[in-house]
């Protein structure tokens, strides 16, 4: 049996295992600024691609402006609104487009009896609305292009439900149903849709559900944090650099026959057969 692979995280400009042939490729990256979205735009950056990125603070922008000047174009502001969607969509009007990916924090902990009907609007505007409208209005350019790589950045949620990310397991869940279904309609012109579902990750993110479950518990953060990584099979949070990795193979050429997909990405946490 040959050996496995040795698949390298953390890697220089200079150096690069793989060529994902994302070379002079341009992507649009939303929530690019910190998390998963900064690691994905910065791993395109480094395999040679172009990124239109999008975030609502402005410095975060401006540091992965200058870390990639040539490859990254900043975008500024809330991608829950209508005017930055236009602003995005007259900024990269002349590039051509080889994928989109959607990713956003998500909407507040809490357990689904403790919710309201304003949580309930609230997740709705910032967790599906924009992405169907953002994808609906790129749709055109990938069909007319006959490519492209469509891929949402979720949770885990979607697969096994969280106990205390109720309007994050319902809106996400909503989530899912739209990129199946778009994946079933475009399959055949060149276009792919998929979703990538992390689980426990060392990003900001997850410091708002070690906090909730700290606050319940009674116990300290650290304590909190320690109790959730062993809870993991393999021991640990992931990171972004991890997702990041599948990310830019998802959004390459050579993932063509992978389409409608939900992968977790989460250290074997989910304990369904189809995890």
């Amino acid at each position: 049996m040959l050996p496995a692979p040795k698949v390298k995280i953390q890697y220089s400009t200079q150096e690069k295992e793989m060529d994902l042939n994302l070379y002079q490729q341009h992507f649009i990256v939303t929530g690019c600024s910190s998390g998963f979205g900064k690691a994905i735009t910065e791993t395109l950056c480094r395999e040679g691609a172009t990124v239109t990125g999008v975030a609502r603070r402005q410095d975060p922008l401006a540091q992965v402006h200058h870390q990639w000047p040539d490859r990254f174009t900043p975008v500024q502001g809330d991608v829950g609104k209508p005017e930055t969607l236009d602003r995005l969509l007259h900024a990269t009007a002349d590039k051509p487009l080889h994928g989109l990916v959607l990713n956003a924090g998500g909407p507040p902990a809490m357990t689904a009896s403790a919710t309201s009907m304003k949580d309930w609007d609230n997740a709705y505007a910032s967790v599906f609305r924009w992405k169907a409208d953002l994808v609906l209005r790129l749709l055109p350019r990938f069909q007319e292009a006959g490519y492209g790589r469509i891929l949402f950045v979720e949770s885990v949620s979607i697969k096994q439900p969280l106990p205390v990310l109720a309007l994050s397991n319902a809106m996400r869940a909503a989530v899912n149903g739209f990129a199946k279904s778009l994946s079933r309609d475009v399959a055949r012109q060149g276009i792919t849709v998929n979703i990538l579902a992390p689980g426990s990750h060392d990003t900001p993110a997850i410091e708002r559900v070690v906090a909730f479950n700290a606050k319940k518990s009674g116990m300290p953060a650290d304590e909190t944090r320690k109790k959730m990584e062993e809870a993991v099979p393999v021991g640990r949070f992931g990171t972004a650099e991890e997702l990041a990795s599948l990310a830019a193979w998802l959004l390459s050429v050579n993932s063509g026959y992978v389409t409608g997909q939900t992968i977790s990405h989460d250290g074997g946490a989910v304990a369904g057969l189809f995890g």
